[in-house]
């Protein structure tokens, strides 16, 4: 038996009514999304820790992921294992027509292009709007670095980076009065606003404001780390610490590990 064969066997059996898993048995498509999200995160942990051992591990538990959500729908009548593999063996044919149809060699930027305009045609089937498709269940950074994309493409867009660096100086200007104000909602909203504005910066310098993100929030936790192994080397920590001796503190993990 194939290896795949055997792992709808074993999430069929799991999900019996007698002789199942009474946990898995009580699951259904909401209890589930959380752990499908987080798995989807460590594949992504496993490929920037370039750990080969544990992205074989991780995609396991994707895969798992998907099997549970395509057995829960077989039960329900809607749709099985088969029916998912088979719909994603049709769109990736169906958008690589330079691979399986008449289309003729491509550079990857022309393939690029392809892919945009058959999503497009597709999306016309339903939503025509140009944000249609875009999921609700994105990190919000990601989501915003797809709606400026979109729009882009519609010809919405700055004219150049100047004018995103402006909009980002408005609304840092908007957030502050709202914070003059001690206007708790407006303070949202506006700090919502610049998020957005930088994100689209990040779109016009072609740096993914997630990975970015990422990389700073890794580098900061670094670094921190570094500030508390050496105060604790010195018989210190952090809260005995004033703010100007912090500061030096932080300037010297900063030296110590970059």
């Amino acid at each position: 038996m194939r290896s795949i064969e055997k792992l709808l066997e074993v999430m069929a059996q799991l999900r019996e009514p007698r002789g199942g898993c009474p946990w898995d048995r009580e699951q259904d498509f909401h209890s589930i999304a959380p752990y499908t999200l987080e798995e989807a995160y460590e594949v992504a942990d496993a490929i920037a820790r370039n750990d080969m051992a544990g992205l074989r591990d991780e995609l396991g538990d994707l895969l798992f992921q998907v099997v549970f959500h395509a057995r829960m729908a077989e039960e329900a009548g809607h749709f099985d294992f088969e029916a998912v593999a088979a719909a994603i063996v049709a769109k990736m044919v169906r958008r690589h027509p330079h691979v399986f149809g008449t289309a003729g060699a491509c550079d990857a930027a022309a393939v690029h292009a392809h892919w945009e305009r058959i999503k497009a045609e597709e999306r016309r089937d339903g939503d025509a709007s140009a944000m249609a498709g875009i999921t609700q269940a994105l990190p919000a950074l990601r989501r915003a670095q797809k709606l400026g994309k979109r729009a882009a493409a519609q010809g919405f867009d700055w004219d150049s980076r100047a004018g995103v660096r402006d909009k980002i100086r408005e609304e840092l200007d908007e957030l502050e009065l709202a914070a003059g104000l001690r206007d708790a909602r407006r303070m949202r909203e506006e700090f919502g606003d610049l998020l957005f504005a930088v994100v689209n910066l990040g779109r016009h310098l072609e740096v993914d404001a997630e990975q970015a993100l990422a990389a700073a929030n890794a580098k900061f936790e670094r670094r921190y780390r570094e500030m508390e192994r050496a105060l604790a080397e010195a018989g210190q920590s952090v809260d005995d610490l004033n703010h100007e001796s912090l500061d030096q503190a932080w300037r010297a993990a900063k030296r110590a590990i970059g």
